[in-house]
């Protein structure tokens, strides 16, 4: 993509690929050149809060990736682009394609991150931390959105008060402490003093006063100590540097306000830094013993993080001596290797071979993967293998979710709506009944991902279902569904038993134990509970099986429940629409060939009964018609807006495991079809039964029945009519 480019932007362009040159193993220019387009391209016509263009944001993003968490090129084009997804509506399979996949995945990664917050109460701030950390799995999409957060702070003023608020929390609790863990001192100690000045001006300015006030009297009483400390380094000829450790507000603050101390009670805002050029640890302890023999230490402000690291991998000396006056004085002796990962931290790991430990347990697993690349491998290969995948391994076995209140809920990888519900409540598991997933409906079945925001929808009349048992992964879950179905199955059997029971007493029948035992597995249930189970579900016709030389008088039966049906059929779709002349008459329905909504039908006018619908194809009306008799009137059904029919369907079939859901799963998963009742009875390994269903028209009900026909153990399938 070649975009035309103003000499001020090609200036920029320029500063950034020397910025990269000098602070990254390797620069791929072209990439640069055409990330910085794309972003340039996208966001030309946006501004800032501050009327800037909003180009200037992910440009410093990407330059404080290449300055000051330098990492690699990847990371600098994904800064350039972090946003481009999110505002331009660019694809991801687009950067993908352009670029590379790992530029793709860190960017919507850092697109992910950002709308975690959105409208979110920081209540757990650890496990906000844990949550990011789940989301991703290549660190460099924490450490791009580390710098994003903190050119967003730098540039905090033209945002609104109370937004200004809720980004400072918000980068106080878990950016500032998560660039810590992650060893980027720098990054989290200003992070720090800008998130201080908008929560509490006040104490930020009265300390900023306050240190600038003492500035002269530090730099004069810090010369006076430090020019004996010079001579004696010159002396041995040790390479170092030497300046006072800037001092933030925020430290000065925490220290105030935990000590319970006035500000000129604060030890060491009197601090060096001793940054010794050679990489020799033995180093630091030798200029130790230099200032112990000009200076009066402190022994219990002696802190040797060289021979025992920080969990974030932090090394140094800290001591405080007696200077001048009498005054206390802290100094940090380093080497420039160990002051390098102090301030850049999981980035400076790019640039030394470095023998890692760490007694932090969450970051266990990244240290040793760190330290076995490297340990096994030369430099180059160890810059390059980290380069092309540094992934992290913490959480990636669990997901954080959200209530609609904005609670953190922790659940195990692939966890469902199921199991969120459970682990809000019990009842509220057992009632679940659907769930909404960012806003959206979902089957209860769906995995959510770390981020997403649950709803739960209950209904007092749902009840826990087995097949949730396939999907559910939380303990909690499976126990109270199972101790669900175990109590139902209970319930079930006890009724089974009773109608069974009542059944035979009626036929003046005796079944012994043994006896029923036989019945059971001749109608190839494993045990008798099965049976009476089944007797309480209604699925089994105990006239028959008790008596099956007395056939059912299936006619009149089933004339009944066609009555009922045509009843609830014409009842659903609405009254019939007549036209012409003739709107005033009384409709009745023809019993010779029962129509049905959806069916053609045709209105023959009566002598004193008024209009008979028949369906156009009726052999009675034909005749009629044949006759010569023509008193028609064109009726319809009533047509609204999508309205359906109840259609039914009789099916017959062999009986067999899983029939029933083939026969639902054929039926709703074409068009969505809804279906309205289903009852079948079995006997002798055959089933029967009827199924009503919502349709639009007649070919729609076609379609379903002629997916019914390929359904496996189904040999017949008709319309329900008076017929059949």
């Amino acid at each position: 993509m070649e975009v035309a480019i103003s000499i001020k932007h090609k200036k920029m362009l320029e500063d950034l690929l020397n910025t990269c040159k000098q602070n990254l193993p390797s620069v791929n220019v072209k990439l640069i050149e055409k990330a910085f387009q794309l972003s340039y391209e996208s966001h030309k016509n946006d501004f800032r809060a501050s009327g800037e263009p909003y180009f200037n944001h992910p440009y410093e993003v990407a330059m404080i990736v290449a300055r000051e968490i330098p990492l690699d090129d990847i990371s600098v084009i994904s800064a350039l682009l972090h946003d481009v997804v999110e505002d331009s509506g660019i694809n991801p399979d687009f950067i993908s394609n352009e670029f590379n996949k790992e530029v793709s995945e860190i960017v919507d990664g850092v697109t992910k991150i950002g709308g975690v917050f959105k409208g979110q109460e920081i209540t757990q701030a650890e496990n906000y931390r844990k949550l990011l950390l789940s989301m991703v799995k290549d660190v460099r999409v924490i450490l791009v959105k580390f710098a994003d957060r903190l050119h967003n702070m730098r540039t905090l003023e033209f945002v609104h008060p109370q937004k200004q608020r809720r980004i400072a929390k918000e980068t106080l609790e878990i950016y500032a402490p998560f660039a810590h863990r992650f060893g980027l001192g720098a990054v989290k100690w200003e992070l720090e003093d800008l998130a201080f000045k908008y929560l509490n001006k006040e104490a930020y300015e009265d300390i900023a006063k306050k240190i600038k006030d003492t500035r002269k009297d530090r730099e004069s009483f810090i010369n006076k100590f430090t020019k004996p400390i010079i001579e004696k380094l010159k002396e041995h000829k040790i390479n170092y540097e030497l300046g006072g450790r800037p001092k933030h507000l925020y430290s000065v603050y925490r220290k105030m306000i935990m000590q319970n101390r006035p500000f000129e009670d604060i030890y060491d805002l009197l601090a060096v830094r001793i940054i010794l050029e050679g990489n020799d640890p033995n180093e630091c302890y030798y200029v130790l013993g230099i200032i112990n023999q000009l200076y009066k230490p402190i022994p219990d402000r002696f802190k040797d993080f060289i021979s025992i690291p920080k969990k974030n991998n932090y090394q140094s000396i800290h001591t405080t001596v007696i200077g001048p006056d009498g005054k206390l004085i802290e100094v940090q002796i380093r080497t420039r290797k160990m002051h390098e990962i102090a301030e850049r931290g999981v980035a400076a790991h790019w640039k030394y071979k470095e023998n890692l430990a760490s007694s932090d347990k969450d970051l266990e697993d990244w240290v040793s993967w760190v330290r076995d690349i490297f340990e096994n491998a030369t430099k180059d290969e160890a810059t390059k293998e980290i380069l092309a995948s540094f992934k992290l391994n913490l959480y990636q076995d669990e997901i954080y979710v959200f209530t609609p209140k904005g609670d953190l809920k922790r659940l195990p990888l692939n966890s469902t709506p199921v199991d969120f519900a459970y682990e809000i409540h019990s009842n509220v598991g057992d009632h679940c009944i659907g769930a909404k997933v960012n806003g959206r409906i979902v089957p209860l079945d769906t995995r959510i991902h770390s981020g997403d925001q649950i709803e739960i929808i209950t209904s007092k009349n749902q009840r826990p279902n087995k097949s949730w048992l396939q999907f559910v992964q939380t303990h909690k879950a499976k126990s109270n569904i199972r101790k669900h179905l175990n109590k139902e199955e209970e319930v079930l059997v006890e009724s089974g038993k009773e109608i069974w029971e009542k059944k035979i007493k009626k036929l003046k029948l005796s079944f012994g134990s043994e006896e029923l035992s036989k019945l059971a597995r001749k109608l190839k249930f494993d045990n008798t509970r099965q049976f009476y189970k089944s007797v309480a579900l209604d699925k089994l016709n105990l006239d028959e099986i008790l008596n099956p030389t007395i056939e059912a008088e299936e006619k009149p039966e089933r004339e009944l429940q066609f009555d009922k049906f045509i009843d609830i059929a014409r009842h659903t779709a609405g009254g019939i629409v007549v036209e012409g002349d003739q709107k005033g008459l009384a409709i009745s329905y023809a019993k010779c060939c029962n129509p049905i909504p959806g069916d053609p039908v045709i209105g023959y006018v009566t002598i004193g009964e008024g209009i008979k619908i028949h369906r156009k194809d009726c052999h009675n009306l034909i005749t009629m018609l044949k006759k010569g008799d023509n008193r028609v009137v064109p009726v319809t059904w009533p047509k609204s807006n999508g309205a359906f029919f109840v259609a039914g369907i009789i099916i017959k079939g062999e009986d067999m495991p899983g029939l029933l859901k083939d026969i639902s799963n054929s039926i709703t998963t074409y068009q969505n079809t809804n279906i309205k009742s289903v009852n079948i009875t079995t006997g002798d390994s055959l089933f029967k039964g009827t199924v009503t269903v919502y349709v639009k028209d007649l070919e729609h009900l076609n379609k379903i029945i002629d997916r019914l026909k390929k359904v496996k153990g189904i040999y017949s399938v008709d319309r329900f009519d008076a017929d059949h």
